[in-house]
């Protein structure tokens, strides 16, 4: 199959596909496979935020330095993003049921071993493995219900895949806090292997493995190497720039090199007879426009997110199960918006919810830099939760216009493109607001310190007080007299708040020019390829 024989699938009306005979009983029935599938997915999205809140506890059981610990979420996001889209195409060419439920065992594995690992060493390594089995996992959930769902019952099943995604990205916070406060960190970990073993027993139970016709059967050796390298050094480089600093010479080089094998893989993937990404799939606009709007969208709401966490905990004192329970408006109407998104995009298509989502994201990230160090929980509140009920839509019409614009044997993939584009976003986001947010602090600390008649610094230590006020903490040396120590807190507030307020200005702007690009959606033109399930 050559890229041009997959781009005329994409562009024109769906071949007939074989249609399996209606589900009786349990396997294959629709919407057990969505239930069976959203335990996996809860158990990989929750893993996301529920870490960071055992970090300090991992660090001091495990005399783990801070650099080390950094590590425990790299390492996993480095291999959740590098191999989402190969993960895709496993799928594909092995079945999304075998992937899936690989996934699952993986992941559920390696999670029971992070409990009883007893180094730091062994804490990084199998979070690694995580990843890897993550990235197994998370498109072949996507496949799975792709296959399952005819069209115009797939953007509600998305919409509750997505509510269940959101739910679990925001409650792992609280959930995690709840753990390592009353229990240990170990059972941060632990509580994944029932889980798993409750998707595995469901998986085999339930799960139907649909294949296309006409699905992959080669591997393209090269542009798997060629891609992963790319997008290893693409990540690499955005975790690694705050620390390095975006003129440093090794920064710069992860860049180039990830744009010299993006290339060359563009070159590769127009001579082999079975491409990984058939590139001709990108002349599908609505595929490319929902690509990139999920890039956009995880910039602004990821990167924006990053410093209210921050804001909550640094500025207001809250510990971290209040700071995510103060975030649950935003959780509330994801979990409620995604369901009624997915209805809405069925009955309009998405080019309008997705546009007034986004228009909805850019007016909470403006409120959102009107913050201040004062702001009541009902302020914060009213934009947490127009910032959910934005994202609903954008996390549900994205996804189906990804996925749905792709043929049948290349959902894998799409799948794939739609975890990659939103990690890529995550990544940005915090990267690129992050410089942001350090600019504005580097270039107003200093006249702050000053007009607030604070003992001078010398370069060091003003550097040193930069770091620590992007975080929104004071820098109060030991032993500093109440009077001062309040005085310097409250300028270190101040300072951070300044930041956080531009940082979410730019990301407003990202989510309108959003708005624009979600105006190039439409519904998919395959989706009718994976009405497996007609019989609903």
């Amino acid at each position: 199959m050559t890229s041009q024989t997959t781009v005329d699938k994409a562009d024109k009306a769906p071949e007939p596909v074989s249609v399996p005979a209606p589900a009786k009983g349990l396997r294959g029935h629709p919407w057990l496979t969505l239930f069976s599938v959203a335990i996996g997915v809860m158990m990989v999205a929750l893993d996301g935020t529920i870490v960071a809140i055992a970090n300090p506890a991992i660090q001091k059981d495990l005399g783990a330095s801070f650099a080390d610990v950094q590590w425990i979420t790299n390492g996993y996001f480095l291999a959740l993003a590098v191999t989402l889209i190969t993960a895709g195409k496993l799928g594909d060419r092995f079945g999304h049921r075998q992937t899936f439920l690989i996934g699952v065992i993986g992941f559920a594995a390696a999670s029971g071993a992070i409990g009883l690992s007893d180094s730091i060493a062994l804490v990084v390594t199998f979070r690694v493995f995580q990843g890897l089995f993550g990235a197994l996992l998370m498109p072949a959930a996507l496949g799975l219900l792709r296959a399952t769902f005819p069209a115009e019952k797939l953007n509600m099943a998305i919409g509750i895949w997505g509510m269940v995604i959101g739910a679990s990205t925001a409650g792992g916070p609280i959930l995690g806090g709840l753990l390592v406060q009353h229990v240990s960190w170990q059972s941060v970990f632990f509580i994944n292997v029932p889980v798993g073993v409750i998707a595995l027993v469901l998986g085999l139970l339930i799960l139907k493995d649909h294949r296309a016709e006409n699905a992959p059967r080669s591997f393209d050796i090269l542009g798997i190497v060629l891609l992963s390298v790319a997008m290893f050094s693409l990540v690499w480089a955005l975790i690694k720039a705050p620390a390095w600093g975006w003129g440093d010479g090794l920064t710069w080089t992860f860049l180039a090199a990830s744009a010299l094998c993006f290339a060359l893989f563009a070159i590769w993937e127009t001579r082999v007879k079975e491409p990984l990404i058939p590139l001709a799939l990108f002349r599908s606009v609505p595929l490319s426009a929902g690509v990139v709007l999920m890039v956009l969208m995880a910039i602004a709401f990821m990167g924006g997110l990053f410093f209210v966490t921050f804001y909550l905990q640094n500025v207001h004192g809250m510990s971290p199960v209040d700071s995510g329970l103060h975030l649950l408006p935003l959780t509330g109407m994801m979990i409620v918006g995604s369901p009624l998104a997915g209805a809405m995009i069925t009955k309009v298509g998405p080019r309008i919810p997705l546009a007034g989502g986004m228009l909805l994201t850019a007016v909470a990230m403006y409120g959102m830099s009107t913050l201040e160090s004062g702001t009541g929980s009902g302020a914060m509140s009213l934009w947490f939760a127009l910032l959910g009920l934005g994202l609903a839509p954008v996390m549900v019409g994205a996804t189906e216009v990804i996925v749905g614009n792709a043929p049948m044997e290349l959902s894998g993939v799409a799948g794939g493109l739609q975890q990659a584009a939103m990690q890529i976003g995550g990544s940005l986001g915090t990267a690129v607001l992050g410089a942001v947010m350090a600019s504005k602090v580097d270039n107003d600390l200093a006249g702050n310190w000053t007009d607030a008649k604070l003992p001078p610094l010398t370069p060091a230590q003003l550097d040193q007080a930069s770091e620590a006020v992007q975080v929104g903490v004071g820098p109060v040396p030991k032993g500093t007299p109440p009077e001062l120590a309040e005085k310097i807190t409250s300028v270190a507030h101040d300072t951070f708040i300044s930041g956080m307020s531009l940082a979410c200005l730019v990301a407003a702007g990202v989510a309108v020019v959003a708005i624009f690009v979600a105006l190039l959606t439409k519904r998919g033109t395959n989706a009718e390829a994976g009405a497996g399930a007609a019989h609903i």
